[in-house]
């Protein structure tokens, strides 16, 4: 890693030892303390016992995942490494998102993890939290320019390369078939990933004409409903035709999934989408999307957790040997040590093995025009 790789272990061992110190120092001082005094001052000790950890997740308004998967997960995981994780979500404010990160490092967390909204509001509170000795996690999203220590997340170009097999999948061999493009936030790298995914897969079926792209767009925040007015917006500037479209997530599916039942076209257009999410999931059983992607968030909570414990206990060996792999940070010219799990491309006939696995019940998915399509594929 050179001389970067070699400033990030010399400032990450400060860090861990300013916390692995700070840790001790705490625990010596509750020892000395009676029983009934209630007041931890900021401690490193929780309401539990276990060691305070910082987590701040993005916004809830874009994907049901947040709330619904990663906040539980990393709760639960957490706990069970010994940790008491302080989780809040920023709801898409910058400004939040900063103020949380104030209030969780002047109350002593012993390492701060971050799903940020972007990658400079994630960079200044890596920034303040590292000034401070508390080790930072990038979670989900890699703050390109930051100085995080470690990132655990999925391999993203790889779920934007499975959005891309997707769609060609649903399209069939229809030559000349015409594909709108709507992505996620500029702002968020991960979307970038995304999209280098997806055109591994698309750009080469561009550029011979076997499809042809009709209208591509980010949209800011990943807010649905702009994502929405933005695909019929190109839509009617193709003409009203459409053939397949890229949808970078569920949220953005459904918003798209909305417009085209307005054209009478739901269901005859392949829409890919990303989280498996249960609103996903249902129009998929309904045909209404072609496929999602599974990210088992459980997978990457549980990382998380194991790298969190680990460098609250100054222990940078441990956390070296969970974060086996690097992602390059081009804006940072630096290899970020960094944990990406493996995810799984959804159509109707995998359905069941996301129910299966527990991140959404039947009862979610199987409404009264999925019903069908759960019984015939076991889903109960």
């Amino acid at each position: 890693m050179g001389m970067q790789g070699t400033g990030r272990r010399s400032r990450l061992r400060r860090a861990v030892t300013a916390a692995g110190l700070g840790l001790l120092l705490t625990l010596s001082a509750c020892g000395q303390n009676s029983a009934g005094d209630g007041d931890d001052g900021g401690s490193a000790a929780g309401g539990e016992g276990g060691t305070k950890v910082g987590v701040i997740l993005p916004e809830t308004d874009s994907s049901a995942r947040w709330e619904g998967f990663d906040k539980p997960m990393l709760d639960r995981a957490m706990r069970a490494e010994g940790l008491d994780p302080d989780i809040q979500n920023a709801q898409g404010d910058e400004q939040k998102f900063s103020t949380l990160a104030d209030g969780m490092i002047s109350s002593g967390v012993r390492v701060l993890v971050i799903a940020s909204i972007s990658s400079d509001g994630g960079a200044t509170v890596a920034e303040k939290a590292q000034a401070q000795g508390i080790p930072v996690i990038d979670y989900d999203r890699l703050n390109l320019g930051g100085t995080s220590d470690y990132y655990v997340s999925f391999d993203n170009e790889r779920v934007g390369a499975l959005q891309g097999e997707g769609l060609v999948q649903g399209i069939g061999d229809e030559q000349g078939a015409q594909v709108i493009e709507i992505e996620g936030a500029p702002t968020d790298n991960n979307a970038t990933l995304f999209y280098n995914g997806q055109q591994s897969v698309l750009k080469p079926l561009y550029d011979d004409g076997s499809l042809v792209l009709a209208g591509s767009q980010t949209i800011e925040k990943w807010d649905n409903q702009v994502g929405g007015t933005t695909f019929e917006q190109l839509l009617t500037a193709n003409g009203g035709k459409v053939d397949g479209v890229v949808a970078a997530n569920d949220g953005l599916a459904g918003a798209v999934i909305t417009v085209l039942a307005k054209y009478g076209l739901n269901g005859t257009v392949p829409v890919t989408g990303q989280d498996a999410t249960a609103d996903g999931l249902a129009a998929i059983l309904r045909g209404d999307q072609y496929m999602t992607v599974f990210k088992p968030i459980e997978q990457e909570a549980e990382a998380a957790a194991k790298l969190a414990a680990a460098l609250a206990n100054g222990d940078t060996a441990a956390a070296d040997a969970v974060a086996t792999q690097t992602v390059r940070d081009p804006d940072g010219n630096r290899d970020v040590p960094s944990v990406l799990l493996t995810p799984e491309m959804i159509t109707r006939d995998s359905v069941k093995k996301v129910v299966d696995a527990g991140y959404v019940s039947a009862a979610e998915i199987c409404t009264a025009e999925a019903a069908p399509a759960c019984g015939e594929l076991g889903i109960s």
